[in-house]
């Protein structure tokens, strides 16, 4: 079963995202086959679904905090922002996409966060 998860696009925001090459029709968040891939225009992370340790709606966030492709200056955090809510997914094993670290989280601004933090929940092993 493949479960999509379209990121929220806030109209403030969609101009800008454009000229990155971020658009609704190449940013989507995807669970299936045992594995977690979010994609945001050009920049791509997927990691096992055992790889991650949580999921939690967040926000709602600072627009210069949230918007674009954005690295954390607190931890090795990454986000995929186009709207001001989400789901920050903690991984168990830091997994690299962008900047000169891995990445201890990810977090993505899909349209329904609270359906995406469950649907994790429920996939996430304990250890």
């Amino acid at each position: 079963m493949t479960d999509v998860y379209p990121f929220e696009f806030a109209p403030r925001y969609r101009r800008l995202l454009g000229l990155l090459g971020i658009r609704p029709d190449n940013s989507r968040v995807v669970v299936a086959d045992g594995v977690f891939s979010a994609r945001f225009g050009r920049w791509t992370l997927t990691t096992p679904l055992s790889n991650i340790m949580s999921a939690v709606p967040t926000g709602p966030y600072r627009a210069v905090k949230a918007i674009g492709v954005r690295l954390s200056l607190r931890d090795s955090g990454l986000t995929f922002g186009s709207a001001l809510d989400g789901v920050c997914v903690a991984f168990r094993e830091p997994v690299r996409v962008l900047g000169p670290r891995p990445h201890e989280a990810l977090t993505v601004t899909v349209a329904d966060p609270e359906a995406l933090a469950a649907h994790l929940g429920s996939l996430i092993s304990r250890p």
